[in-house]
């Protein structure tokens, strides 16, 4: 197996490592305080061509494969886990389900939007009382001729404030009924749609999540994504794209917090020499390139073989697990390298080790994923 970066990879990383420089490092613990969503950073990204990463040359986008969206988002994330988390959903949710089930109708008229960020995605499927038990979901739609009549609320949505449209999964169907969901493309400025709460969060706080609210919010049918009742069924296929976009983004934070530990254990000086000298820390180091290689080992294979358009659903998920319990680890032992100062906001310790711990949880928990491979293996 040959994993080196290829000429649009070392490219792709090249560009994003001058583009954090200049437009995310000045004021990215400004946004984390704040919690602000830097729109302008994304729209600067569209214009790299990174908000579009897979979608093709035809509607707009750059037209490359998962090996560059994989070094894309992990890259921005070695940076702000918060900006590569927002690359990330508004790529791999909005934009991937409206390019994997957008009629040519629906591709024309939202990915050359999408792609160059001039409209910010967002995608729902969870909501309050159905986190991974999806089937359950109480936002409804109910047929009245042309159009469908939505209620309900969707939470954990990001850019649901300031997204432009979402590609929103609501029940048209029986309860449990994995065939009763539908997904629907829905703009922002429709009535009845609008957003909620934002969530006040520990980690990503520069990555936007709030509330979606529908109250007889009237869609036309026009707006369904493939077939009424195919909801559900698009959204796993979603999700075993976007479990590899997660553990990019669990790799990134992880070869971040590595990176800046390393830098700081040769710089450290306790006794006369340097903290890395010491079996201690050394052995630490050498614990979290290992467990750094082996997941980007199992993201890269997972992103290989979804290019080849072979079946990615356990892999994505052993990748997205692996990676993102990795990056709580290793984010866990930067802080202890650092020491005290590991627990300031004056060093980025803290901030990848707040960051790391959303891998775990979204799209999908770690239990989740191991339920996803259990099933895959006992087949």
């Amino acid at each position: 197996m040959e994993f080196n970066y290829t000429e649009n990879q070392r490219m792709i990383a090249d560009m994003i490592r001058d583009f954090g420089a200049k437009n995310i490092k000045p004021k990215m613990m400004e946004w984390d305080e704040s919690q602000e969503f830097p729109v302008e950073v994304f729209k600067k990204l569209g214009e790299l061509g990174l908000m579009g990463v897979l979608v093709p040359t035809e509607y707009g986008g750059s037209g490359f494969g998962y090996l560059e969206y994989v070094t894309a988002i992990a890259e921005l994330s070695k940076i702000d886990g918060s900006i590569g988390l927002s690359m990330a959903a508004h790529n791999s949710l909005c934009t991937g389900h409206i390019l994997q089930f957008g009629n040519e109708a629906q591709k024309k008229q939202y990915l050359p939007k999408l792609a160059t960020a001039e409209w910010i995605g967002a995608w729902g499927l969870t909501e309050p009382n159905t986190g991974s038990d999806a089937g359950n979901m109480r936002t409804v739609a109910v047929q009245d001729g042309d159009y469908y009549v939505i209620n309900g609320a969707k939470n954990f949505i990001t850019h649901g404030k300031t997204g432009n449209v979402a590609v929103v999964i609501v029940r048209t169907g029986e309860v449990g009924d994995s065939h009763g969901m539908t997904a629907f493309i829905i703009e922002k400025g429709t009535p009845g749609f609008s957003a909620g709460r934002k969530e006040d969060k520990l980690g990503m706080r520069a990555s936007e999540t709030t509330e979606l609210i529908f109250e007889d919010c009237r869609v036309h049918k026009d707006q369904i994504l493939g077939q009424v009742g195919e909801g559900f069924i698009q959204a796993m296929k979603v999700l075993d794209g976007g479990r590899i976009s997660i553990a990019a983004l669990s790799l990134g934070i992880a070869q971040g917090a590595f990176e800046a530990a390393l830098a700081y254990s040769q710089e450290r000086q306790q006794f006369n020499k340097s903290i890395s000298s010491f079996q201690g820390i050394a052995f630490k180091l050498a614990d979290m390139a290992t467990e750094i290689e082996a997941a980007a080992l199992l993201t890269y294979q997972a992103a290989d073989m979804k290019n080849r358009g072979l079946n990615v659903n356990k892999e994505s998920a052993m990748a997205k697990l692996y990676a993102s319990e990795v990056s709580v680890r290793v984010a866990n032992e930067g802080v202890q390298i650092f020491g005290g100062y590991g627990f300031t906001k004056d060093y980025p310790a803290e901030k990848y080790y707040r960051d790391a711990k959303l891998c775990t949880i979204g799209e999908g928990t770690s239990e989740i994923q191991k339920l996803v491979i259990s099933r895959a293996i006992l087949k």
